[in-house]
This record gives C-alpha cells, structure tokens and sequence, in this order.
C-alpha cells in the first residue's frame, strides 16, 4: 500500500528545494549585495534592487508615475531617479520609447543600472550618473518631451538632517534646491513639452513662482491626502513649457481608508 502522506512530505520537501534554488539564482542573476533586497512593483513583472539602510522609494514617486504621462514614442528624463523607480515604472506604464534617470548618487545609479538589466529594460532605459546642476551640460537642450522629478523636500531649516548624507540627500536641499530642478527642466523639456513634479503643499507658492519663472505654465494640481480628515502632505503638478495661464485642480487624492487599507482610488488607479 502506498504511503501517502509520506509522498507528501517528499513532495512538500522537493517544492521547498525548488523554491530555495529559484531564489538563489534571481539573487544571482540581480547581482544582491550585502544589504540589498528585491521589491516586487507589481507591473509586468518587475523588480527593483533597494538597500534599507539607504533611502527607498515611497508612495511619492508611485503616484508621480501614475500622475505623469509620456507621448506613445517620446523621451522621458527623470532629475534625481534614485534606483531608478519611476523610469522602471513609466517603462511598464506609458508606450513612450525611451526614458533616462540622471543621479547623483553612485551607490543608488549602480543599483538602478542593476534593476535596469535585471528586468531586461536595457534598450529601454539609461541610468546616467550626474548632477542636476550639470544637467544642461549632459543634455542637449529641449531633447526630450516629458521630464519628471521626486526632488529634496525639505530645505535647511526644515526638520532634522539625517547625518547619513544618501538619506540626508534624499530629503533636505544639500545637493540641489528647488530652482536648480526647475531650471534644469525648463533647459532640457521641448517647447510645449511637459515637466511634473511632486512636493510638498507647505511649498506650494514657492513652486508655482518658480516654474513660472522659468516659462514653465502650471496646467495641472492634485493634492494628496493621507486620510481624508488630515492635512495634503504631497501636491502633484503639471506643467507645460510655454503653455498659456489656465490650470485645473483635479479632485483631491485619499490614499488610505485606515490604517494600511488603500482606498479604492489607489487600488484602481495604481494597481496597490
């Protein structure tokens, strides 16, 4: 009579090896390093490499790519991409061509080059090291028809710094300011092109003077709620280079129900 629960057993045991043996060999083939892990972003299948000891992507840049479109066959550039989250996703989200991350950071532009070959977007992709600042000089001028930026929040007197300087980078206006994001965009975005941006709502007149300084039109607005009884903590923006005044507040954007459950808008909007 045969053993039934005993094949089970050896059955469970070789599924358990398999599983083990897939997970050595995708940690392989990302290239992990001490400290990294592999985050699921749930579109087409890909992935990111991230170290939680740096600065990991958030909500911010997910809704940034929701937020931001790309022409079927244009050229996006993302100013300061960090791992690269919101070209991996733009890649997996919008028909453009062709998209380029510029960071500064060598550790995070490795990893981002890393997760690029990892989900086979090679020939889709460019991660290139660089700083903002220097960006009209990467560049050529008004090469590409959609630029997007997650930048630094917060300036000097804004919070504590972190005394890590990635993370302290990520956060605070130590290695570009609102002005520099904004000028490199209006230099490198086409005529009637469009640059978006998310922020914060404390800066929000500070970041519709400066756009329009620099010929950039403010089109589009979403501010972002936590729940809907709370304060906006981000402000989605739009913007046209050379485009005329009018711009429209879409309806305000509520990430949570409760505490961990996404409201609906989330779920279908950005597949969370």
């Amino acid at each position: 009579m045969t053993d039934l629960r005993g094949e089970k057993e050896r059955d469970q045991i070789r599924m358990a090896d398999l599983r083990e043996k897939k997970e050595k060999n995708t940690s392989g083939a990302a290239g992990l390093r001490e400290g990294e892990r592999l985050d699921d972003l749930h579109r087409n299948g890909y992935r990111i490499i991230q170290n939680e000891k740096l600065f990991c992507f958030g909500m911010d840049a997910v809704l940034l790519s929701g937020f931001a479109s790309v022409k079927e066959g244009g050229r996006a550039l993302d100013l300061g991409t960090g791992t690269g989250i919101i070209p991996i996703l733009m890649a997996a989200k919008t028909k453009g061509d062709h998209f380029t991350g510029l960071e500064i950071s060598s550790v995070s532009s490795d990893m981002a080059r890393r997760s690029v070959m990892l989900n086979s977007l090679e020939n889709k992709i460019d991660i290139i090291q660089g700083d903002i600042k220097e960006a009209g000089e990467l560049f050529a001028p008004a090469s590409f028809d959609t630029v997007t930026s997650n930048p630094p929040y917060m300036i000097g007197k804004h919070g504590l710094v972190n005394p890590d300087i990635e993370k302290a980078a990520a956060r605070h206006e130590i290695l570009c300011t609102l002005d520099d994001v904004v000028r490199a965009a209006a230099k490198l975005v086409c005529p009637g092109g469009h640059f978006y941006m998310v922020h914060r709502p404390f800066r929000l007149a500070e970041i519709i003077g400066t756009l329009l300084q620099y010929k950039l039109e403010p089109k589009r607005m979403q501010l972002v709620y936590p729940y809907v009884d709370r304060e906006p903590n981000m402000v989605l923006i739009e913007a046209v280079r050379g485009g005329k005044p009018r711009m429209t507040v879409e309806k305000p954007l509520i990430v949570y129900e409760r505490p961990g459950v996404y409201t609906r808008d989330i779920t279908e909007l950005y597949g969370y």
